[in-house]
Order: C-alpha cells, then structure tokens, then sequence
C-alpha cells in the first residue's frame, strides 16, 4: 500500500464488521455508532439508553477548539504522574537520589538540610516536568493538531475521530498510516477526565482497528509514555502486545541537559497488534 501523509514533527508519546476478526471484540458490540433500539424499552428506560450512547464520528473543522483542549489537558496530565508515579519505576533514580540524600548530610552535617533534600529533588522533578512536557506540547500544537485536516483528514489512510456524549466531545484518537511497513499509527488518543470509565477509550481503539482492517493494513502500532497501568491495560485488552520499552525515551522539545537528564526520565513502550500475515 502506498500512502501520501505530511511529515510528522512530533511524536506521541493511545472494529471490524466481522467482530471475530479483531482480538477483544468476540463479547462486546462496536461501540458506539448508533444507539441500541428502544423498541422493546420503555420511555425511561429508552431516555436514559440515549442519555448514555457515545457516538464516534470523524472530525469536523468545528471540533477543533475542544479537540485541542482534551489533548491538552490529557497531557497536562503527565507532569505529576511523571515527576511522581514514574519515580516508581527508575530504581536507578531513587538510589541516586538516595546517595544525595546521604551525600547532602555528610557535607552539611545539619539534620535539617537532609531531610529537606528529597523535597527539593521531588521539587525539581516536578520543574522538569512541567519544563519538558509544555515544551512537546508547544510543538504539538504547532504541528499536527494545529491542522487536523491537513495532517489526517486529507491524506489517504490516515484519519481521525471525536467521541460525542450528549452532543459533546469527550474523546478523540488519530490513525496514520505509513508506508514502510504497511501498518498504521493509533496517535493521540484522549478522554476528557470528566468522562472516564465509561468504556470510550476502547471504543476509540477499536474505531482505529476497524479502519485499519477495512484499509488492508497488516498491523496497527502504537506507542506511548502513560504512566498509569491502566493505559497499558486498555491496548493489552483490544489484543496489542508490547514489542519494544525505552527507559530514557527522548521527547520533541527536550534539551537533554545535564539537569534536565537528572531531573526527567521517560519510559517509552512500543505496542503492535498484528492483523494478518504480509
């Protein structure tokens, strides 16, 4: 397959009508094109079914402003859950961070500097954090999700979605394709905090599976810095399996400075689920 899309400057750093050809849609329905009939409901109980039915439709030059809030505050999100959560996860860091700790003693001989060390470590994590992550979002939002038209709606095999919920954006995710190995990218997928755990983030995954089947792609890729588990969670349940991990993944924007390296550590994980044989 030969496919024309501009060049991304950023990175992200997430359904077939046969359901039996997707991994983790044999028991549940495509979510949520068309609301279920309320011929056999009764009127509360059809209210209450229109009520909660999520629609997924392609993007619309009018979604752009709240598109671009939900992609802003999902990443926003990122800076405490880097600076802090993340810290679980580098051994590496917290036994540096550990012999500072000791080393500030040692220097200082005061009880009090020492204990207060840890808050000015996490204090600068959080710094660097917010340094970095604003950085890729600058760049973010001064690329693809400055023209969504133009980097996924005009190109052929690319595309993108918004999630409406009572006639409002709740969710959003991109698919891009690319040439090199016939596969296509599941980008930017984001649900408005409000709207969580309502399964909307599954239906956005399953969307971009459905598209990539429809469009004779072999694989669908994706990858992507969450620090929640249950991020990791939701692509292993639409059937992708992790292929690849980075523990110092560079993001757009960072000036990987001596500080910067102290301060900030990403980990980045590869996913893809294959979707047939080349």
């Amino acid at each position: 397959m030969h496919f024309s899309s501009p060049k991304m400057v950023c990175e992200t750093k997430i359904v077939a009508d046969e359901h039996d050809a997707i991994p983790g849609t044999k028991k549940e329905s495509i979510m949520w094109s068309s609301p279920p009939s309320s011929a056999a409901l009764n009127p509360a109980e059809a209210k209450d079914v229109r009520k909660d039915a999520v629609f997924i439709r392609e993007f619309e030059c009018g979604d752009q402003e709240e598109v671009r809030r939900i992609f802003y505050e999902g990443i926003m999100e990122r800076i405490p859950n880097t600076a802090f959560r993340g810290l679980r996860q580098q051994p590496k860091t917290q036994f540096l961070y550990a012999l500072l700790t000791v080393m500030c003693f040692f220097v200082t001989k005061s009880v009090t500097l020492t204990c207060c060390a840890p808050l000015i470590l996490m204090g600068a994590r959080y710094f660097y954090s917010r340094k970095v992550i604003h950085s890729y979002l600058d760049c973010a939002l001064h690329t693809d999700m400055a023209d969504i038209e133009a980097y996924y709606m005009t190109p052929t095999g690319s595309c993108f979605w918004v999630a409406l919920l009572d006639g409002r954006v709740v969710g959003i995710v991109a698919a891009q394709g690319r040439e090199d190995d016939n596969s296509v990218e599941l980008r930017r997928m984001s649900v408005d905090s409000r709207y969580r755990g309502k399964g909307i983030a599954k239906a956005l995954g399953r969307r971009v599976l459905e598209f990539a089947v429809r469009n004779n792609y072999a694989a669908v890729v994706l990858g992507t810095t969450a620090v929640k588990l249950a991020a990791h969670k939701l692509y292993e349940s639409l059937g992708f399996r992790r292929t690849g991990q980075s523990e110092d993944y560079r993001l757009p924007g960072m000036s990987r400075t001596p500080l910067e390296r102290l301060f900030f550590q990403i980990r980045y994980s590869r996913y893809r689920l294959q979707l047939r044989e080349e």
